[in-house]
């Protein structure tokens, strides 16, 4: 055979569910063990839970599936759409996700419950009554040993594979907490009436046998379990935009059979079936247009606001809405072949493409975890050896591994992160995980979609332009009146700027839409004309000099010039636009401040993106995109060696959120935008986004003094607890205290100030100061 050189026609690619991670090494883990694999290159991705494997055509899945199993992790297929929930699921079909999750929050919170009082008793002199040791062992052994078990799973695994993570030095701290108590209770002193645990910082050589640490071992594994469950919870929104995605499509459609209307279910539409689309339904595929003629409202799907008009012959897009008359479409494409579909398609791979975050405690903790373990055993062997009673050497080995264990670290990135998107969410800014703090540090791009996030994103009345000797206010009523009866989004506006200014407006006696034209209607006894100038040509009525140049400045800015006449003649013309936001203009500034190179992308023409970038101080134009061409520019940026943001609020902008380094999406926009973003703005204000950098550069940096701290807390207190000059208890009082510091270090993120609240906040000197009264 030939082909076997030829790689596009001899490998294949696999893309296999994950389960059973708990840390970035774990993805390592699973990724070096495929890769050592003939003919196999796999990339792991921690974020999505999922492997993208590339292998020869006729490699059997099973046989990556096996691999994985062996390394101690679990994998699966992707299920099919349609089929049957998988075995172990609820009545509802429980995703293994949620069943996940819910573990993890039962968990939580039965050890939230019974390490509570642990604490209390052991911190507390006045709570210790008699016997009161065995009481804190009734609850705090659940907790290490049904709360804890997966970290002493994880702990076994990783023990059969030769390595060590956190799940390693958690397992074995809290084991040797929860042993060492036991035998305090039931072979030492710990257990008898009125022994209390005096809570001072004491540096004592004691044989450790009237002490117990269930506290410890209670609180490390809450405080774990606590940090693991939000980084679970943020996760599981990964595969959120893809459903958002496709809950966009019709769900029924009314197919034509032998000139009769059926409902049929979506699914059950064919290639070259016809189907009818009323005004206000959306088009159940892509197709071509056979009968009539209408308006296309597709911002859901593209962002943009301006309607696109069709008549017979015209393609249309699946999940756009028809907002006019009624239409015959005949379908093209279905089911996967639909844009929408191949939009999906964009996102999943973006997400699944993006690079794997190892998170900072991971790092450190591949050295960290195996060096405290080896000072532990070294610890025990070298006081046993110098002659002291093995009970010391347990001791001060213990001591070790408790003071070693990360509690502060489990408190580290949750804290600052519940602390950091709580102030977020004030401000009208919300931040999914952790993930997104790492990709803001580096960010030097942002790439703003126009419209709905530099603009407004809805058609307005601007302009009015009267011909000499007309009264505006009459051209607004009859205008306005005869608009109002329309349902075109354009008309619509012309309707609201008319009611603004005029107040109520005339009902006509008469109106008549003229397809692809405008409208016609009898209001007050005049002929009303609105529409193209073609329209007015017709019943010769031609705009004057003064006019037709206002027209054509209007439309050489990009905007929608409309022609009024009446009773035979021209009487003026109205403008209407996407409106510019107001703050626009002081957002570029501060991400300028911020060190980013802001870039304008838009569908639009070259002309009116370069009118609206001139208006707000952005350089960098990148206008006439396709909506399936956005994500490439974003990953032409990123090949440039750019750091990548992007701000959008289509549907269209979901796969370049999702492929940007960081996606931001405007609440005012869609929901799938909105679910493909690292970070959503409540607001419609532009200005957030430049406090949601800020907020999350700020976040991150208090995570690692968080982390800075946790470890060194831990690591100045190893050689004291070495060399028996810390017991166990104090241990534990040192890790409250490193616990302390870190919650309130976390705290200070409170006081982070919006600058979007500050109406006078100034743009720097130069183009964007000096063009910012143009934006307001």
């Amino acid at each position: 055979m030939t082909t076997a050189s030829d790689p596009i026609i001899s490998t294949n690619s696999v893309e296999l569910q994950i389960g059973g991670m708990t840390c970035a090494s774990c993805a390592n883990r699973i990724e070096k063990k495929l890769n050592k694999l003939d003919g196999v290159t796999a990339s792991v991705n921690y974020a999505t839970e999922k492997a993208s494997v590339t292998a020869p055509a006729d490699y059997d899945p099973q046989l990556l599936i096996a691999e994985v199993e062996k390394t101690g992790y679990s994998a699966d297929l992707p299920t099919p759409k349609g089929t049957a929930p998988e075995s172990g699921s609820n009545g509802e079909g429980e995703s293994r996700e949620d069943a996940e999750l819910r573990s993890l929050r039962q968990r939580l919170i039965g050890s939230a419950v019974l390490a509570v009082p642990v604490i209390a008793m052991a911190m507390i002199p006045a709570l210790q009554f008699d016997y009161w040791g065995f009481a804190s062992l009734v609850l705090a052994a659940p907790v290490v040993v049904w709360a804890g078990w997966p970290f002493h799973r994880a702990a076994w695994m990783n023990l059969k594979h030769g390595t060590a993570t956190m799940d390693t030095l958690i397992s074995v701290g809290t084991t040797a907490a929860l042993l060492w108590s036991i035998v305090a209770l039931f072979f030492g002193t710990a257990g008898q009436p009125g022994m209390v645990h005096p809570f001072e910082l004491t540096i004592s050589r004691s044989d450790g046998l009237s002490n117990i640490y269930l506290e410890v071992a209670a609180g490390v594994i809450t405080f774990i379990l606590l940090g693991r469950y939000f980084e679970k919870r943020s996760k599981r929104r990964a595969g959120a935009a893809l459903r958002a995605l496709l809950e966009l499509g019709a769900k029924e459609v009314s197919v034509l059979r032998d000139g009769k209307e059926k409902r049929i279910p979506i699914d059950e539409l064919a290639v070259g079936d016809e189907f009818v689309v009323r005004p206000g339904e959306k088009i159940a595929t892509d197709g071509l247009i056979t009968s009539g003629s209408s308006a296309i409202d597709a911002s859901m799907l593209t962002g943009e606001s301006v309607p696109v008009e069709v008549g017979t012959g015209d393609p249309v897009t699946g999940a756009t809405v028809n907002a006019g008359g009624r239409l015959v479409v005949k379908a093209t494409r279905v089911g996967s072949d639909t844009q929408l579909a191949q939009m999906a398609k964009l996102v999943e791979d973006a997400q699944s493409g993006k690079a794997e975050i190892q998170r900072l405690a991971d790092r450190v903790s591949g050295v960290f975890v195996p060096i405290a373990i080896a000072i532990a055993v070294a610890t025990l062997g070298a006081w046993i050896g110098a002659g002291f009673p093995l009970s010391a050497g347990f001791t001060a080995a213990v001591a070790v591994l408790i003071i070693a264990c990360p509690c502060a670290l489990g408190l580290a990135t949750p804290t600052a992160l519940l602390v950091g998107t709580g102030r977020g969410a004030q401000m009208g800014v919300l931040i999914k995980g952790p993930e997104t703090l790492e990709s803001t540090r580096k960010v030097d791009t942002i790439v703003l979609d126009k419209t709905g996030t530099v603009t407004t994103g809805k058609m307005t009345l601007t302009d009015v332009i009267v011909a000499d000797g007309q009264d505006r206010a009459e051209l607004l009523r009859l205008a306005g009146g005869l608009e109002d009866a329309s349902e075109h989004p354009i008309a619509q506006a012309i309707a609201a700027g008319a009611t603004a200014e005029v107040g109520d407006l005339p009902t006509p006696e008469s109106f008549e839409n003229i397809e692809g034209k405008g409208v016609q209607g009898v209001i007050d006894g005049h002929a009303v004309l609105a529409g193209r100038e073609t329209l007015l040509a017709e019943w010769s009525q031609h705009l004057d000099a003064d006019l037709a140049a206002a027209k054509r400045a209007a439309e050489a800015e990009g905007k929608t010039a409309i022609a009024v006449g009446w009773d035979g003649q021209a009487r003026g013309v109205l403008v209407v636009s996407d409106q510019i936001k107001p703050t626009s203009a002081q957002a570029i500034a501060q991400f300028k401040e911020l060190g980013l190179t802001p870039v304008l992308l838009t569908g639009d023409n070259q002309t009116v993106a370069e009118q609206v970038a001139a208006e707000v101080g952005i350089e960098q134009v990148i206008a006439e995109v396709l909506p399936k061409d956005k994500v490439d520019v974003v990953t032409r940026l990123q090949a440039e060696g750019k750091v990548v943001a992007m701000v959008g609020d289509g549907v269209n902008d979901a796969p370049a959120l999702a492929q940007a380094d960081l996606g931001l999406a405007m609440g005012t926009g869609t929901d799938v935008a909105i679910e493909a973003a690292d970070i959503t703005l409540v607001r419609g204000d532009l200005r957030a986004a430049a406090d949601a950098i800020r907020l999350a550069r700020r976040t991150l940096r208090t995570i690692k003094t968080n982390l800075f701290w946790a470890f060194a807390y831990n690591t100045a207190a190893i050689p004291l607890a070495a060399f028996g000059l810390l017991n166990p208890m104090l241990a534990g009082a040192a890790m409250a205290l490193s616990s302390v510091f870190v919650v309130s270090n976390s705290l200070r993120l409170r006081t982070f100030k919006a600058r979007a609240d500050d109406a006078s906040t100034p743009a720097p000197a130069g183009a964007a100061a000096a063009r910012e009264p143009v934006a307001a």
